[in-house]
Order: C-alpha cells, then structure tokens, then sequence
C-alpha cells in the first residue's frame, strides 16, 4: 500500500459553503474544514462579525488532501474554474471583503505554484485576476453550523441556486478529478 503525502490548502472563493461543497468532491481531498482567515483581530472571529465585512478576515476553506493523488496545482486550477477571480470582493450577490477571491499558501512551493496557475488561467477570462495571493496567518474554525453546509442543507435556496450550478460547472470541467 503506498504511504499517504498529506498537504493543507487553504482557499476562499466567496462563501465557504459553495468552496467547501466543491473541494468535497474532489478524489484526493481527505477533509474540508469551513472558516475564516486574513483578518487583524487576534481572537477567533464570530461569524456575525465576518458578516459585518469590518474584521478583515475572508470566509475560507481550509482543504486537507493526499499530493498522491491530487496535487495542489491541480487543486488550484479547480479553485479558479469554480469561481470567478475576476470579481474583486464578490462573487454573485454576495458582497464584501469577507468573500474576496484569496489563495492563503502554506509554504514557498504553494505560493509559487499558485503564481503560475494564476499567470496561466489569465489567459482563458477576459478581466484580470485579483485573487489575492498572500501567506496563511491564521486559520479559524467556523461554528458547527458551517461545516458540511451543503451537505446538510441541500434543500435551502442559496443551496440550490447558488451552490448546485457551482457542483454542475465542476462536474463538466473536472469530471476526472472526483470521488466516485
């Protein structure tokens, strides 16, 4: 059996709900944890206080996965089909910094192969990438209700016109990449 090589991303794509239902899919992808990063405040962050778009911190995943089976290159390519980072602190109705378009990386590989990607999926949008590229802090957890959103509230409005088309782009762009 060959030994795991287990890595952390940390991603924020606009509402962690949708970013984490995207990264559950994906083969490789061990854990998705929803929460908060980039923010000055020391202490954890509520999410009413995310939701005042005053504490700085972005709406995050951070994404637990296994490099022998899916890399981080891969993982941010996937990041920058699932989203729009042309769209400087929004995506869709949601409105804010706290939904900027952030890759937070772990180390200089990370950072590095995150710039590349970047340089190469410009090509393929017609406004320029702002997605921010920018070393992990901090990562909070979000409260339980946060977690396994999608999963657990497939029936919800937000769920089924928001997140449902973001899993239905994914599954036409990386039908390669997912859990069977």
């Amino acid at each position: 059996m060959k030994t795991k090589n287990i890595e952390v991303a940390t991603f924020g794509g606009g509402c962690f709900w949708c970013t984490e239902a995207v990264f559950q899919e994906i083969r490789g992808v061990e854990k998705v944890v929803s929460g908060y990063s980039g923010g000055d405040n020391p202490k954890k962050p509520t999410y009413r206080e995310i939701c005042s778009g005053l504490s700085g911190y972005a709406e995050v995943v951070q994404v637990t996965f296994d490099a022998n089976i899916v890399s981080y290159e891969e993982l941010v390519v996937i990041f920058m089909t699932t989203h729009d980072p042309t769209s400087l602190n929004k995506q869709g109705a949601d409105r804010g910094t706290q939904y900027r378009s952030v890759v937070y990386y772990h180390n200089k590989r990370q950072k590095e192969m995150v710039e590349v990607v970047s340089k190469e999926m410009a090509l393929y949008y017609h406004n320029p990438i702002v997605t921010e590229i920018s070393p992990l802090d901090v990562f909070y957890e979000a409260e339980e209700g946060h977690q396994d959103y999608y999963k657990n509230n497939q029936g919800q409005g937000y769920c089924s016109f928001v997140i449902t088309p973001k899993l239905t782009r994914l599954r036409e762009l990386h039908a390669n990449k997912l859990k069977t």
